[in-house]
């Protein structure tokens, strides 16, 4: 008896061990993604029709004038920086493109961390975490949200190229690609460790 109890204590710790460790490489795969990216999060007004469409277009307004400022940007501190300096013109940017929709409500920007779930944008997808983002709100940010990556640019139509990815290392290239609809097993453990996170929290 003693020696039974002996061996499931030690299969408790090598499963612990286990989880600790599997816990640990999904949070450094997350955190090694995340340094890669910044999030553009746009928040629409409400769930309307046509506030829904509104957020469309301010995304549309904001993707074309950020997009030229970051040609030539190659790391996300420089790419921060320089979304941090273009914060004013985004906000006018997006206040314009809201006017032109008759929308008279008033669009706010900045740059926060925020958490994110998992997001597939076709031909490739995001595992959850928390990245650094763009976050646009429009008048009462009580609408559905529209997400995608501003830096590099992944959420523009190049984002179906192959050469789109090559501003991400290898490894996180590699995580974000979907093989048909499958995700990576490394992208399924992140999604486990931000599960569990969040209920042990």
């Amino acid at each position: 008896m003693k020696q039974q109890l002996k061996i499931w204590e030690l299969s408790l710790l090598i499963a612990l061990c286990a989880t600790l460790c599997t816990g640990l490489f999904a949070r450094a795969e997350q955190n090694r993604l995340a340094g890669e990216l910044i999030r553009l999060h746009v928040v629409a007004d409400s769930d309307s029709p046509s506030d829904q469409s509104a957020k469309l277009a301010v995304r549309d307004a904001v993707l074309a004038a950020l997009t030229p400022r970051l040609e030539g940007v190659s790391d996300t501190g420089e790419a921060e920086r320089v979304i941090g300096d273009a914060l004013p013109e985004l906000c006018r940017t997006a206040r314009e493109s809201l006017l032109k929709n008759g929308k008279f409500y008033g669009a706010r920007a900045e740059i926060c961390l925020e958490d994110y779930p998992t997001r597939s944008y076709g031909n490739f997808a995001l595992p959850p975490g928390s990245y650094v983002s763009l976050k646009i709100i429009l008048g009462d940010g009580n609408g559905q949200n529209w997400w995608c990556v501003v830096f590099p640019p992944l959420c523009m139509t190049a984002a179906e190229e192959a050469d789109v990815f090559s501003g991400l290392s290898e490894d996180s290239a590699g995580l974000i690609r979907l093989a048909g609809t499958e995700y990576r097993v490394k992208f399924r453990l992140i999604e486990l460790y931000e599960r569990l996170r969040q209920v042990l929290s």
